[in-house]
């Protein structure tokens, strides 16, 4: 079975994340997409990241009522910082009988080359690409082992709902409902 994985801090996630997930399902030989939440990307810093766990419920949440979608903390126990070919390694390991793809932003292209054993992930799991406004196109756009896929940009971000929930102003419809229900509820992101 073809998988694919959206690793993110998801912190949190939002509809944005939900459309792309949607978007590969349908238009990929992907059959399910297991959204892998990092404890930390080794190339970003966020202090106001959330909880692993906190961030882990939201997407349980947000994913609850498609079969297609599943979360995934196999990074949790993994040495910090977590570098996706070694989540990669442990994944197809686990999992043998289960074929994964990476899905990433076509603005993570062109940084792509930094990440550790780039070649091994692209030579070994594809990449599936969705489209971001205002990036220089990669070299890697026409690689035969990365499928760029047709899909609306949504220009939602995390920093924003962020910034919106502390001046205390709506997050509908930027996050799925249960997720904004959750975020009230718990008080996230609030100083």
């Amino acid at each position: 079975m073809d998988i694919g994985l959206f690793f993110g801090s998801f912190n949190p996630i939002h509809t944005g994340h939900m459309i792309i997930a949607n978007l590969v399902k349908e238009h990929t030989l992907v059959k399910e997409v297991w959204f892998v939440v990092s404890p930390q990307n080794p190339l970003k810093k966020n202090k106001n990241l959330l909880h692993m766990f906190d961030r882990l419920d939201m997407v349980n949440a947000a994913i609850e009522d498609d079969y297609c979608f599943r979360s995934c903390d196999i990074e949790f126990n993994m040495p910090k910082p977590s570098y996706t070919i070694d989540t990669l390694v442990v994944l197809q390991e686990k999992y043998p009988e289960k074929t994964f793809h990476l899905i990433i932003g076509e603005d993570n292209l062109s940084s792509f080359p930094r990440w550790k054993n780039h070649e091994q992930i692209l030579e070994h799991f594809g990449l599936i690409a969705y489209p971001r406004s205002h990036v220089k196109t990669s070299d890697l756009v026409n690689h035969n082992k990365v499928k760029m896929i047709e899909a609306p940009e949504v220009d939602i971000s995390a920093t924003l709902i962020r910034k919106l929930i502390r001046e205390r102003k709506s997050i509908k419809y930027l996050v799925p409902d249960a997720v904004n229900l959750m975020i009230k509820r718990k008080e996230y992101f609030i100083d």
